[in-house]
């Protein structure tokens, strides 16, 4: 990955004009009528912008000039600074509202599917399900190299993690938990610099094992580099002893109160995406900045209660392109430190996550009709309950699984009791999962009939 061009500066193309054109030129210069969109309605860069066909009667560079002064009429500057002590902006364009009501909507009030799925009973279920994606996701960002269900065991069974890659899953697991048990608190260094040593335990190398919930040093080399493609750094973070007091600002951010009719109003999504970008820019650690960085987007939401938050995966859908993510930094920092580009990317990330959600839970949905469906004329239907009933969705599909009191337990939050005698339940009484014994453990398999078992239950 490349550096995206740094754009042209207005002064030097005033001053390389002829006089005599200067002032044909200028209306077109100034012409804010475009507004800050592209003619496809994209918030384009320059580094993209140069490689199309200005508006008739433009060049490429007065069609730039036109559209950076209409940003610059609607920008708003926030408390932060860059590592030349020049302030980072954003700003809100029809678009970017659009989307967030949009979010709104869709992540503060109830999910227009089937009752079964999200109610009480099973939102621990589905809870527990979204932060483990989460936890394996964010990881696998960072290089984590597990498979999904090596990973899945792992964070179900309570295990011990086996290499480097198991021990950032089951940290970034951790420091999930974390978050939703301190949502209510205000941000604090301490509080940072704790989640970061949850991240991070056991992974640093042996030369940084003690910067785990600490600062990076001054003699710490920290560079941005595009993996494998260039020894150029992509970004190079603010000097180490700025560190301190950059993080203060960020709490303070953070923590600001809001009335509804306050001037400075940042919507609580923006000030969540801001966060996760500050973090990443400051790197003001030695690993783990952009783990970190999401985490404390989901703390933010948690906090302003985005309750459906809590089951999306944002590094699932980063994963997918991770270079765009990338580049929403690159953009910002060549731009005239404007975080709407990072801002419209997280945008896009959240809508897509939640719309990934909602088909999930529709999947789910069609998966309990069924699962029901073959018990309709059982004698047994009303006596399981919803985690049994969930098991019996993934043994049907599962034929030859293994389940474990520890790993039923892990999947829905249960105490060690509960989640046995479900499983005893399903074996014993109806006969529907075969139980083992291998040493002192009780091992629960799924038979290869399984399905001829429940229907055979009438």
């Amino acid at each position: 990955m490349k550096i995206p061009q740094t754009p042209p500066d207005l002064s030097t193309y005033l001053a390389n004009l002829p006089a005599s054109d200067l002032y044909e030129r200028l209306p077109h210069i100034f012409n804010t009528s475009l507004g800050p969109y592209d003619h496809k309605g994209r918030y384009q860069s320059w580094d993209k912008l140069r490689h199309l066909t200005p508006p008739k009667g433009f060049t490429i560079e007065e069609y730039w000039f036109a559209l950076k002064g209409a940003r610059k009429a609607i920008a708003k500057k926030l408390p932060f600074q860059d590592k030349v002590s020049q302030p980072f902006k954003y700003s809100m364009p029809d678009g970017v509202v659009r989307d967030l009501l949009s979010i709104e909507k869709n992540s503060t009030g109830a999910i227009e599917t089937d009752g079964k799925v999200t109610d009480e009973k099973n939102k621990q279920t589905y809870l527990i399900s979204s932060l483990i994606e989460e936890a394996i996701t964010s990881s696998q960002l960072e290089g984590a190299s597990t498979s999904r269900r090596q990973a899945k065991d792992l964070l179900k069974t309570g295990r011990e993690p086996k290499d480097h890659s198991e021990k950032m899953i089951l940290n970034n697991h951790r420091a999930m938990q974390f978050i939703r048990e301190y949502k209510d608190e205000k941000l604090s260094p301490s509080m940072i610099f704790e989640l970061h040593r949850i991240l991070t335990e056991g992974t640093l190398t042996p030369e940084d094992i003690d910067k785990a919930g600490a600062f990076r040093d001054a003699e710490d080399d920290i560079c941005v580099f595009s993996k494998g493609e260039s020894t150029e750094p992509l970004h190079i973070p603010p000097k180490a002893n700025e560190l301190s007091k950059r993080l203060h600002v960020l709490c303070e951010f953070a923590n600001q109160e809001y009335s509804n009719d306050d001037k400075d109003y940042i919507p609580s999504v923006i000030r969540a995406i801001i966060i996760h970008f500050m973090i990443g820019y400051d790197h003001p650690f030695v690993d783990g900045n952009g783990r970190t960085a999401r985490a404390l987007f989901y703390w933010m939401m948690a906090k302003e209660k985005y309750w459906l938050m809590e089951y999306i995966s944002i590094s699932r859908v980063i994963k997918k392109s991770p270079k765009k993510y990338m580049q929403a930094y690159l953009h910002t920092e060549t731009d005239d430190n404007d975080l709407t580009y990072f801002i419209i990317h997280q945008l896009d990330v959240i809508r897509e996550a939640i719309s990934d959600l909602h088909t999930y839970l529709t999947f789910k949905s069609q998966q309990l009709r069924e699962t029901a469906s073959l018990l309709r004329n059982t004698e047994i239907q009303s006596e399981l309950n919803h985690r049994q009933l969930s098991l019996l969705q993934h043994a049907l599909r599962n034929p030859g699984m293994e389940y474990t009191v520890k790993s039923h337990q892990g999947s829905h939050g249960v105490t060690q009791q509960t989640a046995r005698t479900d499983l005893l339940t399903l074996s014993n009484k109806l006969g529907l999962l075969r139980r083992l014994k291998v040493g002192n453990k009780d091992v629960f398999i799924v038979p290869a009939d399984i399905e001829d078992k429940l229907r055979n239950l009438s």
